[in-house]
């Protein structure tokens, strides 16, 4: 009798390992597509960092011409 149990528990205990082996390839897997996932977004705050980059600067540039166009037109007013 006392063998039954013994091989009961081993199967017992083979159960779950396999599950643990299950539970842990899983982890894994979800782990890699989670790191797959935050790699693309990394890239997309990348490419908006820099799309917001060019947009400041395009802004600034737009800005000067604004004061430049304004200075102009205030001597004109001087001048007339």
């Amino acid at each position: 009798m006392q063998r039954v149990e013994e091989i009961d528990q081993f199967q017992v205990l083979e159960e779950k390992v396999d599950s643990f082996i299950r539970m842990v390839t899983n982890v894994k897997r979800e782990r890699e597509s989670m790191l797959e996932k935050l790699h693309i977004q990394e890239e997309k705050i990348a490419d908006l960092a820099s799309e917001v980059e060019a947009l400041r600067a395009t802004r600034d540039k737009v800005k000067q011409r604004i004061l430049s166009l304004l200075e102009k037109m205030e001597q004109l007013e001087v001048k007339a």
